[in-house]
């Protein structure tokens, strides 16, 4: 590393980039450019190396800055990238390496001095630099070339046409990273930009017309995970100087071009995580979705949102509307597998997430895959390891399943595939459970864990409002999953009459309950003890009656009151009565969610019967409590019903007796007994500005995992940096 590190420090003395960046002009024919191009350096493979070359740069370009309205420097390097480019696709044909080899270290001077320019410098200074042109005498046009407009057509092209080979990945994924670097400029503004260069060249005039292409060829390049050439593929000998960086094309100094600046790529790491052990596949994505989630232009909707919202599978065969602009056809059952394989990454997410919402061809097939569960068992997994994720990743992977509970077909296929031996789920051996008990118990566990830990509304109730959309389908839920539902429920039933304790009663302190409620397991399982059983009898209804006249006017007061006591030592109000309220919602969408399947799929599930029962105690004691009255009316009547049958058959049941009885008694319940209420339906809807939520945590990904960028934390603005 040290070498590395000494090698990348050099950069500023080199007598080429001096001569860049410094006080001559350098016409585009000079042979200077094949000496300065004719480099190679080992990769970077750590933040502080990425961090040396960032330093370097900005050495080099302070320079370049100064001199360049006079030399026009720039403009010639990029003149000469952009004449090379026009014979690349010929190159990689005839497999001519060392010019490839060359046109990739031009675009990599350009990608690092652009990074710093956009970076130092407004976008109104930017142009101008790239839009300088040499008058020679007698010469009065006033007309000069967009050179950045050129350059970006010419990435385009480059990602859109030139073949993949060994020869050529390098150079692809620069194109790409060039291209994020160009879009950066929103990393340097803390508001979301709605009016920037990148919507003037990438939105209208000649990029415009490779908007489906490109997005087309960067899904594909996500899809295959090209990996890049082997440490063996070197075409050119290796050097053994081990100086600065080595120039001189005639002496043939190219050493290890695969090596060139690919961050943990070809060689450097043995063991690269998923999402970099293809390069080109996770730095597509990431302009993929920057793209993607470009704002509209002032008299221009996104293109690129366009295209993705529109392309079909390869198989649809039925033309595309005329009013549907960037459309193109891709292999559904490839980009699937894909999106299966990679959800690890927070980027791979965030893609399933915008194409399950956005377009509607991609949605209605995964729908209906018969393998959903190669789809929902990784999203699953996240949400299950939710300590270990970050907030945003859990988000998506929640909404996600919450759009695909808006299907009913859906929610009735998942009780349909069972799973063996899921090994990821450690609270309880499952050997043999269906996909939606198993969704039932990850997203229990999840609203569990943000209750006691991240208290995030947004959270639990889209939690909440998938499985209020799964209700109506519950079947043959299994035991635990069912004992899950009822004791959540439970849990915060009690928890509801401790709050409501502390609430009209603060200094009193109800110990016994208290101590009932703290020595509960997080995963509620233990039963109260009688004591405490006792006591919500007697306590609760009490109370219950007198909420029952003025319900929200006497917490109100016993708040006030509360509030009113601890105001002279300034002491903030407690966690416990700012949390009454969504407790009670909790509960509430807890109850509706075991009436809907009671009303909906009783005779599917005798397990849920039989939890319900075995907690009975509980639950009878809100009947008449005035927020849950009306919800508790068929959860009250099943109890009564079932309750009854099993006095019948006497005591001393076993369990297989009990859900014998259970399920004959299925039968003879009156079906119009059950009260019935709106079917439980919600609808994920993006909130009214979504950009600015996705747009700083796009950048955020780009900023934590694309291949070898680095931007000084110092110099973000878009989102809040972690201390290092």
């Amino acid at each position: 590393m040290g070498s590395n590190s000494s090698r990348i420090g050099d950069l500023p003395k080199n007598e080429y980039l001096k001569k860049l960046s410094g006080t001559e002009s350098i016409s585009e024919n000079d042979p200077f450019w094949n000496q300065l191009l004719s480099f190679s350096f080992p990769a970077p493979t750590s933040s502080s190396e990425l961090k040396l070359l960032e330093e370097a740069t900005i050495s080099v370009c302070r320079s370049l800055v100064e001199n360049n309205p006079r030399t026009g420097n720039l403009g010639a390097l990029i003149k000469v990238f952009l004449s090379r480019t026009k014979e690349l696709k010929l190159s990689a044909e005839c497999q001519n390496h060392i010019f490839i080899w060359q046109t990739h270290n031009a675009l990599f001077i350009i990608c690092c001095l652009l990074k710093v320019f956009i970076c130092q410098m407004s976008e109104e200074e930017l142009q101008l630099h790239f839009t300088y042109e040499e008058k020679s005498p007698g010469n009065y046009s006033s007309d000069s070339e967009d050179l950045l407009e050129e350059l970006l057509c010419c990435l385009m092209q480059l990602i859109t046409d030139i073949p993949l080979l060994d020869i050529t990945y390098e150079i692809s994924v620069e194109a790409i990273s060039t291209m994020v670097v160009f879009l950066s400029c929103q990393l340097f503004h803390k508001e979301v930009l709605r009016q920037s260069i990148s919507h003037k060249y990438l939105m209208r005039g000649p990029c415009l017309p490779y908007t489906s292409k490109l997005v087309k060829t960067l899904l594909y390049n996500f899809i295959r995970q090209e990996k890049p050439p082997p440490p063996g593929a070197h075409v050119f000998p290796q050097q053994s100087d081990g100086g600065g960086l080595l120039y001189g094309l005639a002496s043939g100094v190219a050493t290890g071009l695969w090596t060139v600046f690919t961050l943990g790529g070809v060689g450097s790491k043995a063991a690269a995580s998923p999402e970099l052990s293809s390069p080109l596949a996770n730095q597509s994505l990431l302009l993929l979705l920057v793209l993607a989630n470009l704002t509209d232009a002032s008299d221009a909707p996104n293109p690129y949102r366009q295209a993705i919202m529109s392309f079909k599978n390869t198989q649809d065969s039925s033309p595309f509307p005329s009013s549907i602009p960037h459309a193109f056809q891709i292999n559904f059952n490839s980009l699937y597998t894909a999106l299966c394989e990679q959800q690890t990454s927070d980027q791979a997410t965030l893609l399933l997430y915008t194409l399950l919402h956005q377009n509607s061809n991609i949605r209605t097939y995964m729908l209906a895959r018969t393998d959903m569960e190669n789809l929902v068992l990784p999203i699953l997994e996240i949400l299950y390891h939710v300590e270990e994720r970050n907030s945003h990743h859990v988000y998506m992977a929640l909404i996600i399943l919450l759009i695909l509970t808006e299907d009913d077909g859906f929610n009735r296929s998942i009780h349909e595939v069972i799973l063996k031996n899921i090994t990821w789920y450690s609270e309880r051996v499952l050997t043999e459970i269906s996909l939606g008990s198993l969704l039932i118990l990850v997203v229990i566990r999840t609203i569990q864990y943000n209750m006691t830990r991240t208290r995030d509304k947004y959270l639990h109730t889209n939690c909440l409002a998938a499985l209020a959309n799964m209700s109506a389908q519950f079947r043959s839920l299994h035991q635990y999953a069912a004992q899950r539902i009822i004791s959540y429920t439970c849990r915060h039933l009690r928890r509801y009459v401790y709050v409501l304790d502390k609430l009209y009663f603060p200094h009193s302190h109800c110990s016994t309950l208290q101590h009932c409620f703290s020595t509960l397991s997080d995963n509620g399982e233990e039963l109260l003890s009688l004591t405490c059983s006792h006591i919500l009898r007697s306590y609760a209804s009490s109370l219950f009656s007198l909420l029952s006249k003025k319900h929200n006017k006497v917490l109100e007061q016993a708040t006030q009151s509360l509030r009113g006591s601890l105001s002279s030592n300034d002491v903030p109000l407690p966690d416990y009565a700012q949390d009454l309220n969504v407790i009670e919602e909790v509960i509430r969408m807890m109850l509706e969610i075991i009436n809907s399947c009671l009303t909906n799929s009783l005779h599917h599930n005798p397990n849920l019967v039989y939890a319900l029962l075995y907690k009975r105690d509980l639950f009878e004691q809100f009947r008449t409590h005035p927020s849950f009255q009306d919800i508790m009316q068929n959860i009250d009547l099943v109890i009564s019903f079932f309750s009854s049958r099993l006095l019948q058959a006497g005591a001393e049941l076993s369990v297989e007796r009990v859900l014998e009885i259970i399920k004959q008694g299925v039968v003879a319940l009156p079906k119009d007994r059950l009260k019935k209420f709106p079917e439980l339906k919600f609808k994920y809807v993006e909130e009214e500005q979504p950009e600015e939520f996705f747009i700083p945590y796009v950048w955020s990904l780009v900023y934590n995992s694309a291949v070898g960028l680095y931007w000084n934390p110092q110099d973000i603005q878009l989102f809040t940096m972690d201390s290092d």
